[in-house]
């Protein structure tokens, strides 16, 4: 059923004083297996649905959509300086994005990955980055620093807030996610327990992420605490569609600007 009476609906993180919203996926007009607000254009369901998504979160950002940019996220560390928008749908192949223009959204989607929003709110410089494992892994939050350096942001002045992703409880891997965990860093063991089966081990995006930031010389970075798979209201779920058997489903947007 669609929310099209509604207005998005977002979390915030109390540390972050930029404006900014985890949106979630009620306040919008998609049906079916994307009711209802939708923000992925590179999924199954209508164009013009999702732009009013988006529309919406552009508005209940303080800016009209044009101002609102993404990227065709593809799990790697890339990460794009932003100095004017591009139309929807058109972003570069990367993981996150930097900038010190105001009035420019920079957002992500998301449905598990964790998205990670970022601020030097002195040096007038924010950054966003889309986090699965292999991007995490891989130094997307790192390289996301150091572009945001580049624009004059101190890492010992950013603060970072990890939304709403899948959680430890929740996320089940197997050798292949462990092997390249420990292969960067024997020490990161430490976000992996044993798993309910043998040969599985539950990992801690979140906490992962959040290990990363803090090494990276960071004020402040937290998780919501938000877990995307158990909370099927609030939160679209590749793992959860998965382990029902389900077909296609959305994904939540996250956004920053100053």
């Amino acid at each position: 059923m669609s929310d099209a009476d509604h207005t998005p609906e977002s979390l915030t993180a109390a540390w972050l004083a930029v404006p900014h919203g985890f949106f979630t996926r009620r306040g919008g007009v998609s049906e079916g297996p994307f009711a209802s607000l939708n923000c992925s254009l590179t999924g199954r369901d209508d164009r013009a649905a999702v732009m009013e998504n988006r529309a919406r979160v552009a508005t209940a950002l303080g800016v009209t959509l044009p101002a609102l940019i993404g990227l065709n996220q593809v799990h790697g560390a890339a990460v794009v300086t932003v100095s004017t928008p591009w139309p929807s749908g058109t972003g570069p192949r990367a993981d996150a994005m930097v900038t010190d223009r105001p009035g420019i959204a920079l957002s992500v989607v998301t449905a598990d990955c964790a998205p990670v929003l970022l601020a030097d709110e002195e040096a007038g410089v924010i950054g966003v980055a889309h986090a699965g494992w292999r991007g995490a892994i891989a130094g997307v939050l790192g390289a996301t620093l150091s572009a945001m350096q580049l624009l004059g942001a101190v890492p010992a002045r950013v603060v970072a807030a990890i939304g709403p992703c899948i959680s430890q409880a929740s996320y089940e891997v197997g050798s292949d996610v462990r092997n390249a965990v420990l292969a960067r860093d024997p020490a990161d063991a430490r976000h992996l327990a044993p798993g309910r089966r043998p040969g599985r081990w539950q990992f801690d995006l979140p906490g992962y992420c959040t290990a990363r930031l803090l090494a990276g010389g960071v004020a402040q970075a937290a998780w919501l605490g938000c877990d995307t798979l158990t909370d099927a209201t609030r939160f679209f779920s590749h793992r959860r569609r998965t382990l029902a058997g389900e077909g296609p489903i959305g994904h939540q947007i996250s956004a920053i600007m100053l």
